[in-house]
């Protein structure tokens, strides 16, 4: 069973790379993580077997995975917002600079 935390770090790299998945696997992918259906329910409401529903959601964790590990957006997403995180609560003009260059390396 994955836990909360697994489960928004996936739905989160949906975002960033559900676009690269089948239609079908958007929609499994949806069905049970945005929409909180059971795979029994999605099974029944698309005709297949829960193996099959199951199958195809382990395909679509290990996609988006492979997609982060081959592009790192969602990596670097998290860098640059920690980073303008910092900037937003400094005062201080050298750090803030400090900061933004920082930013430029990521990109």
């Amino acid at each position: 069973m994955k836990t909360l935390e697994d489960s928004l770090y996936l739905q989160r790299l949906y975002d960033f790379y559900g676009k690269l998945l089948t239609k079908k696997q958007q929609g499994y992918f949806e069905a049970y993580y945005f929409n909180d259906f059971s795979i029994t329910e999605i099974a029944e409401n698309h005709h297949i077997s829960r193996n099959a529903v199951f199958d195809q959601l382990k395909r679509v964790e290990q996609k988006l995975e492979e997609h982060e590990n081959t592009l790192n957006l969602y990596h670097t997403y998290q860098k640059r917002e920690g980073l303008l995180d910092k900037m937003l609560k400094s005062d201080d003009i050298e750090e803030i600079k400090t900061l933004i260059h920082k930013v430029k390396e990521i990109e």
